[in-house]
């Protein structure tokens, strides 16, 4: 996974509409069953190609509830991504 939303968030809605590869679901979709917004990690590019930041976390209004997560091998990861749980905007 590149970016993860962490239970801080609001279901406001912000980044459903800002990702440009629809990676993300609300949280009825959500496949862990939590009432947050959920990323799928084969999806998500961190927005490489689209924009200079992941938009999902520039549009979120929740400070620190996009966080970077692991770039697993095969994914698409930004060569200046933060370390895994810190947040992508600070």
């Amino acid at each position: 996974m590149a970016v993860k939303i962490t239970d801080i968030c609001i279901n406001c809605g912000a980044c459903i509409d800002e990702c440009p590869v629809e990676a993300i679901v609300d949280d009825e979709d959500n496949p862990t069953g939590e009432e947050i917004y959920y990323v799928y990690p084969d999806k998500c590019v961190e927005c490489v190609g689209y924009h200079d930041t992941p938009a999902c976390a520039e549009a979120c209004p929740t400070e620190g509830c996009i966080v970077w997560d692991e770039c697993k091998e095969g994914q698409t990861c930004k060569d200046d991504r933060g370390e895994p749980g810190t947040p992508v905007i600070e």
